[in-house]
């Protein structure tokens, strides 16, 4: 039995997820493999010195002992549905990526030393697997060069969690993380847990009702067989092990979903000749993940892998990723996560497995707060709180009466700017959708002081509530007086490109390049297409984009990303493109109002120009943009933006008017832009007035100075 330290593991983020788990040799572990036990006996807990097994006699999970890493699941008379045979990337395990006082990012296999029995009993077994952080760890050469190279472990305390319930097709895992005082600083990049199933059985692929495919095998990616694309994680399969796959492209971003719905998700055995299999992640609740409910990340992917992401900087970029401070006191627990198992006759059409694991979901979210979790630090249902209100929206251009905000996101978190929500990552968020009326009930909310925010489908912008919350144990706060969000509003509007919903899903998606084709996204979410950026050089090969306000549609003639032109091999040239408009007669003395809603923005710099595009310095400039990289991963938005710019009467003019849109930064082919929404506003009635009054002042002045 080999007994190697997996503490010895630390891996540049410059390398592929290639966690030593092969140090461990999974297929020369033993594990228990024997019968099941009787389901009428209840949870069973074995421990051995190197390995401990949980066995309800529906499900048996083999772990590492102390390290926690899941080594076999036993189910429905297959062995193992975890894949043993690969030299990298075995099993079932949680890791995180971390970095330190500007050094790159390391991958850290959250192994345990550590081994106790937090419940034993005929219904339920939980185990922990935990590591403490101390100074004098010991330090290892790293994969990269850094003159300040720090120890191999963050410095972070952890406690991974399984829990087994009798009658219960599966197991739950759970890790409480915390920083303490004594602790260094450093910044948490990600964390999630992941398992690596079977490739010889699971091939079917399910991440949402519609969302359902076959999948290809992890060989089909790498050359020969497959040709890597602009980056590492697109391959376009050449020769695949199955022939009717030839020619499609293979991405773990095409399978990303927004947090909110992240809720069942994983694979099915469907080999023709044996029972079909189902192993699914299901997440009862988002509250612990990070960046909200738009917040997109990873589920399923080839591998072929499971993925439940309790945080990352995808679609939201590295700097934006919680940083501690020396010392800063920070706990939460991340979790708990399902693993079901479900099971059908050979025959049975694969998306039943996904039916019968979505019917589950459900099951566990009226369970939600699970009251058989043993942490103190995860508070039960009589522990928490209840948020109720109602918002409305007044904007007195659309109607003279406050009008409900009808299906408005409402959420609890951590004390913030307006919008900071959506990079919030070290507490814990809370959130629903208003009613018809505009009112909503937030539940289940864990102790602690919050901002309450919102924001509105069909209005841009974002609300903050003036005062911060405090939620004790058992509250039900009724918020008394109506909340009322007041979107920016300047004056009525005269023209708008898209809709106000914070993504670039309403404009024009082109047609995928017949080579590149996935064929899952021919009828649906046609956005997630692999190299969709570069038909904008396929359609606009020297000129840019122009839209006519009253003759263009943006359904039609906006594309749904700025980005870059391409003129050659790696090289790429800024785009600017025009709004076109007319104004009968522009009020002289006064101020219009632009406003841009960004989706995404990845690289780019903004600036707006008005009937002028040799004007060398812009009316506007929007620098220092987010990096959320959503146009190469097939996301139809990252983070949001909304910029309010004043436009001055002197800069149009009666007639004919242009706007100029420029992404100046040309670097690659992901430097660009998704807009959300575009409008331009009348000035306000009580600038008019002024306006007019001061014309009225200056031409009285003019007479009397002429006599």
């Amino acid at each position: 039995m080999l007994q190697i330290m997996m503490s010895s593991v630390k891996i540049s983020c410059t390398c592929t997820l290639r966690y030593l788990l092969l140090l461990i040799l999974i297929n020369n572990y033993a594990w228990d493999t024997s019968a099941l036990s009787n389901p009428e006996d209840g949870v069973k807990l074995h421990v051995q010195d190197d390995h401990v097994v949980m066995d309800n006699g529906l499900v048996q999970v083999n772990i590492s002992n102390p390290f926690g890493l899941v080594t076999g699941v036993q189910y429905n008379g297959i062995d193992n549905l975890l894949e043993i045979m690969n030299e990298f990337n075995h099993g079932g395990y949680w890791d995180l990526s971390w970095s330190q006082r500007g050094n790159k990012g390391t991958f850290f296999l959250m192994n345990g030393t550590s081994f106790k029995v937090i419940v034993q009993k005929e219904t339920q077994v939980e185990i922990s697997f935990s590591r403490t952080w101390n100074s004098s760890a010991s330090s290892s050469p790293s994969h990269h060069s850094d003159k300040n190279n720090s120890t191999d472990w963050p410095p972070l305390n952890f406690d991974i969690r399984y829990v087994m319930l009798k009658g219960s097709s599966g197991f739950y895992t759970y890790g409480i993380y915390e920083h303490v005082n004594g602790m260094p600083d450093f910044n948490l990049n990600g964390t999630r847990v992941a398992f690596k199933l079977r490739k010889d059985k699971f091939r079917y692929m399910a991440i949402s009702k519609t969302r359902q495919r076959r999948m290809p095998l992890p060989e089909d990616r790498e050359p020969p067989r497959g040709k890597l694309l602009e980056f590492k994680e697109a391959s376009l399969l050449v020769d695949p092990v199955e022939p009717q796959l030839k020619g499609q492209v293979d991405d773990k971003y095409m399978y990303s979903l927004n947090s909110e719905d992240i809720k069942v998700h994983g694979w099915v055995s469907s080999e023709a000749s044996d029972p079909l299999v189902g192993f699914w992640h299901i997440t009862a609740s988002d509250e612990y993940r990070g960046g909200g409910p738009l917040k997109q990340d990873l589920t399923s992917h080839v591998a072929p892998t499971s993925l439940s992401v309790f945080l990352s900087s995808h679609y939201m970029g590295m700097d934006k990723t919680p940083r501690f401070g020396n010392g800063e006191p920070w706990k939460k627990v991340h979790g708990p996560v399902f693993l079901y198992l479900n099971s059908a006759p050979p025959g049975t059409n694969e998306s039943a497995l996904w039916d019968d694991a979505n019917e589950q979901l459900q099951q566990e979210a009226q369970k939600w707060p699970y009251n058989f979790i043993s942490s103190t630090d995860y508070p039960k249902s009589d522990q928490r709180g209840t948020v109720n209100g109602r918002i409305l929206v007044r904007d007195r251009f659309v109607s003279k009466e406050d009008i409900p905000a009808v299906d408005a996101y409402v959420g609890l978190a951590l004390p913030g700017e307006v919008g900071s929500w959506q990079m919030e990552c070290k507490g814990y968020q809370f959130w629903t959708r208003a009613g018809p009326d505009g009112s909503f009930t937030i539940k289940n909310v864990h102790s602690g002081e919050y901002n309450l925010y919102a924001w509105v489908p069909g209005f841009i912008g974002d609300y903050k509530y003036g005062n911060l919350i405090t939620v004790k144990e058992g509250d039900s706060i009724e918020l008394d007086d109506d909340l009322v969000y007041e979107p920016p509003r300047n004056g009525t509007t005269l023209w708008e490109i898209g809709i106000p919903d914070r993504t670039a899903a309403e404009f024009f998606v082109p047609d995928v390049d017949p080579k590149y084709v996935n064929p899952l996204y021919l009828k649906q979410d046609r956005f997630r297409q692999y190299g969709l950026w570069e038909q904008y050089s396929v359609l606009y090969p020297s000129t840019d984009l122009v839209y006519t306000v009253n003759s263009s549609t943006y359904q039609k003639d906006w594309f749904y990303a700025h980005v870059t032109r391409k003129l050659g091999k790696k090289v790429y040239n800024s785009t600017t493109w025009q709004i076109k408009f007319n104004l009968d007669s522009v009020d002289e003395g006064t101020i219009y109002k632009l406003r841009v809603a960004l989706a995404s923005t990845h690289g780019a710099e903004l600036q707006i120009r008005f009937n002028n595009l040799g004007t060398e310095i812009p009316h506007f400039t929007a620098r220092g943009l987010y990096k959320d990289n959503a146009i190469a991963r097939h996301g139809i938005h990252g983070l949001y933006l909304l910029f309010n710019v004043d436009v001055k009467s002197d800069w149009l003019k009666d007639g004919e008017n242009t706007i100029f849109l420029s992404q100046v930064r040309g670097q690659g082919p992901f430097n660009g832009i998704m807009y959300d929404y575009i409008r331009l506003e009348a000035p306000a009635d009580d600038e008019r007035t002024n306006a007019e009054a001061r014309l009225s002042g200056d031409l009285t002045q003019s007479r009397t100075n002429s006599f």
